[in-house]
């Protein structure tokens, strides 16, 4: 006796080729959105780094009388807790350090600059942060 098998369903070549498609759509149109958040939040932790760094040189300033004769030195007195992180360099190691403005102040880290080049969304440049 000989059985009847349905016939097995599948997808044709045309259905997937359509379903494809409308992946490749969606990914249009939100890729670039994806794109631009991670741009937005790089800059805005690296306003947030410099900041908080910037706070933390001022009472180090207020608490020794002196600037912090680097970076390292604030995280060894545990004013920050690490080195701060410079996103859009993707680097602890690529700011700017500014000196203090008179010559007479002791120390050497008066505040702090992003080491990154080019401009944000907005046309600001990252120097200027």
């Amino acid at each position: 006796m000989k059985r009847c098998l349905p016939e097995r369903a599948g997808f044709t070549l045309i259905e997937l080729l359509i379903v494809l498609a409308i992946i490749a759509l969606l990914m249009t149109l939100a890729l670039p959105e994806y794109f631009h958040s991670i741009d937005t939040s790089k800059d805005k932790i690296l306003a947030q780094n410099l900041h908080v760094t910037r706070i933390a040189i001022d009472q180090f300033y207020g608490d020794q009388g002196r600037y912090p004769d680097s970076l390292q030195e604030m995280v060894d007195k545990h004013y920050l807790r690490s080195l701060p992180f410079d996103p859009v360099t993707d680097s602890a190691t690529t700011w700017h350090i500014v000196p203090p403005p008179d010559e007479q102040l002791p120390g050497n880290v008066y505040d702090l600059k992003s080491g990154a080049d080019g401009t944000n969304r907005d046309g600001k440049p990252y120097e200027e942060y």
